[in-house]
């Protein structure tokens, strides 16, 4: 059993899921006949008439995302109404019919190229406008169209997919064929991140509303994420049990109690993604969530070892609503606020016998820091690892008071001891008084801890 452990501990990332870690933050745009006709999901009869956005401004989305800290664009270039927001060759179900006429995918590609941030692309692999829909012949539409996306419109840094389906006219459902559709993506955009509910490179983190777990490990069973590489072989109780019933939703991915049981593990983390409004399109009656609720989602998911994936759902106009682009100036300027400047401290590795659970040293430059976030990172390059671990204040007589304990680390921990939305609890003042020194105790890890950095805030 220790030697799986350190077979998991050595499950490591591709160089394309480091650089999507390193985003860590990004916009979804979903624009289409929906935000027309004031619905979420459409059904395929709408007419392209109805697609005729007066003020498009891809320019103001990328300056909207940017103020947000966000470092790339995912745009649905085709919803579950089939409308393409290019001019595909194989429907007229497209741009090419609406009054505006509009290349909407060029459009954004351009825009985030000169605005300096990343475009990626959703496309829907559900279609209720196409008759080919629940045939065989529909994996070879929805692949040509695939193609003209990753290879007219430049450098894609994701490809983004979900697993919806319906029936089409047949009265039969959908076989996709993914790795068809991996493969195309690899082949044309090698250095692409994907994701699907199931991998290769992302997975679902089970909800649409930016809620986290408790626990978020990279390296799950294969038995989840199908697509995804598997770089271990089977855990020592795999021939005695059924990881059949795994899925996004479930709370323990990753954890013991389904690793040891796995037919092998993959690298496979997860996003968080919700929509700055209730919904996913735009609708003129909603307003944006409350600054602190995005602020407390960022902490959850981009400090919760995963990346924030934010919807900002443009208007009929073609441009962000104003209410949406304040709320993102708001969230940028606090994100500044609180993480724009490291307090200045020395960080030790205090020596141990037990190289799974060591001691680091945090040494303030100034005696008296006012701290409110101590953000960890493994060096997730070599492997994910730790399990759980405690945050100690050490004061001038020698004593230790623990007043922090976590669970995994992973690309990025931020443990919040207050926020702009709280007054100040009086054991993080306490702490604050009479802390000489801290002290991050990691209690657990699957192998040797290899730590990338230890800030404070």
């Amino acid at each position: 059993m220790i030697s799986f452990l350190k077979e998991a501990a050595k499950v490591k990332p591709s160089k394309r899921q480091l650089d999507w870690f390193a985003l860590k933050s990004y916009a979804f745009i979903h624009f289409g006949p929906n935000t027309f006709t004031n619905r979420e999901w459409g059904d395929g009869t709408e007419s392209e008439d109805i697609f005729n956005p007066t003020e498009l401004d891809c320019d103001q989305w990328i300056e909207a995302i940017k103020s947000a800290g966000m470092k790339g664009m995912v745009l649905t270039a085709k919803h579950h109404d089939g409308f393409c927001l290019w001019p595909s060759k194989y429907t007229e179900h497209s741009v090419k019919n609406s009054p505006c006429q509009i290349d909407v995918v060029k459009a954004a590609a351009e825009a985030c190229r000169k605005g300096g941030i990343q475009f990626g692309f959703y496309l829907s692999p559900w279609d209720r406008n196409s008759k080919l829909y629940g045939t065989p012949e529909y994996n070879d539409y929805f692949c040509n169209q695939l193609t003209e996306l990753l290879t007219e419109y430049g450098d894609v840094f994701y490809v983004w997919f979900d697993n919806a389906c319906g029936e089409g006219p047949n009265g039969k459902k959908q076989e996709y064929d993914f790795p068809r559709y991996i493969e195309l993506i690899r082949k044309y955009q090698p250095n692409a991140v994907i994701f699907n509910d199931f991998g290769p490179d992302v997975r679902w983190c089970g909800n649409e509303a930016g809620i986290s777990r408790h626990s978020e490990w990279a390296v799950i069973p294969r038995e989840l994420c199908f697509y995804s590489d598997v770089q271990t072989g089977e855990g020592p109780l795999a021939k005695q049990g059924d990881l059949s019933y795994l899925y996004n939703t479930n709370q323990n991915l990753g954890t013991m109690e389904n690793i040891l049981y796995s037919k092998g593990l993959t690298f496979t983390p997860a996003e968080i993604n919700m929509s700055i409004r209730p919904g996913w399109f735009w609708h003129p009656e909603e307003e944006p969530h409350s600054l602190e609720k995005l602020f407390h989602t960022y902490l959850t998911s981009v400090g919760a070892n995963s990346c924030f994936h934010l919807n900002l759902p443009p208007t009929t106009s073609g441009k962000i609503d104003e209410r949406d682009v304040s709320r993102l100036q708001e969230l940028g300027k606090l994100l500044e606020q609180e993480f724009g400047n490291e307090i200045p401290s020395s960080i030790e590795k205090v020596d141990s016998q037990y190289p799974t659970q060591p001691k680091y040293s945090i040494v303030f430059e100034n005696t008296r820091a006012d701290f409110k976030y101590i953000v960890l990172e493994e060096d997730i390059s070599q492997g994910q690892r730790v399990e759980s671990f405690q945050i100690e204040a050490e004061t001038e007589d020698g004593s230790r008071y623990p007043f922090y304990q976590g669970t995994t680390i992973g690309n990025r921990q931020i443990c919040k001891l207050r926020d702009p939305f709280e007054g100040q609890n009086p054991l993080t003042k306490s702490i604050e008084n009479a802390a000489k020194k801290l002290i991050v105790h990691i209690t657990s890890a699957r192998d040797e801890v290899v730590m990338k950095s230890i800030k404070i805030y």
